[in-house]
């Protein structure tokens, strides 16, 4: 929460490492585009697959869509995501500050008249605050893909129906919520990682047990924050409905 707070009042103050954050983006976003791609694709087929055989039964195989697009774009795209990335990105900032911290690179930075914070941590929550909303939206459109192909080869469902089904029930909220519940894991998960790395003492050893600490912190944050998150976006009655 410290770390949080300082993060909020250097990004008031304007001062923005560019290159590094460009950096930081790069990895955060196109280096996590595979695992991305296959955790959400498969994520997708697996829905499908509990979902469609009791739909039918149901005779409501126009729903089959549409509860998988509402499904994924409210909380498995979003929160399998940033699972996805604090397992990769927010162990790798803790490692890597942590490394740093323990080999006296930080003091060294303080000597030069370099903040710690605007050299090393803004950087970083921005890429991911910045790509793990996109990588969010990628989930979801895979995810559907993979939806798809399973209801139309396994299930025989038109894909017609399963797109007409996507679109109805579908909101342009949906996607912003998914958007914005993807801005705030990516803010966690680097603020984590980061105050991790910088308290990191012990050598190699206080290494590892930062690493350990910083994802399973991670994890737990997401999921809390998920429930919040969600309590305040989708109170009340849905509005989606059966065409």
């Amino acid at each position: 929460m410290l770390l949080g707070g300082q993060v909020v009042v250097h990004l008031l103050s304007g001062k923005i490492h560019r290159r590094n954050t460009l950096d930081q983006m790069a990895m955060v976003g196109p280096q996590s585009l595979l695992i991305n791609t296959i955790t959400a694709a498969f994520v997708g087929m697996v829905f499908t697959i509990q979902v469609a055989r009791e739909f039918l039964n149901f005779g409501a195989e126009s729903a089959v869509g549409g509860v998988l697009a509402l499904a994924l774009a409210r909380e498995l795209s979003p929160v399998l995501t940033a699972v996805v990335v604090a397992g990769r990105v927010g162990s790798a900032f803790a490692a890597e500050i942590g490394t740093m911290q323990v080999t006296e690179q930080i003091d060294a930075l303080h000597i030069l008249r370099t903040d710690p914070i605007d050299y090393l941590v803004i950087p970083r929550v921005l890429a991911c605050g910045l790509m793990v909303p996109l990588l969010t939206l990628f989930s979801l459109s895979i995810g559907m893909s993979g939806g798809l192909l399973i209801a139309t080869s396994q299930y025989n469902l038109a894909q017609s129906v399963f797109l007409n089904s996507a679109r109805n029930f579908l909101g342009f909220w949906d996607i912003v919520h998914a958007m914005t519940k993807g801005a705030v894991f990516g803010g966690l998960i680097a603020i984590i990682g980061c105050s991790w790395g910088l308290t990191t003492s012990g050598g190699a050893k206080g290494v590892g047990e930062s690493t350990t600490a910083a994802v399973v912190t991670s994890l737990m944050a997401i999921f809390i924050a998920n429930f919040f998150l969600s309590w305040a976006m989708f109170q009340g009655m849905g509005s989606a409905s059966l065409p």
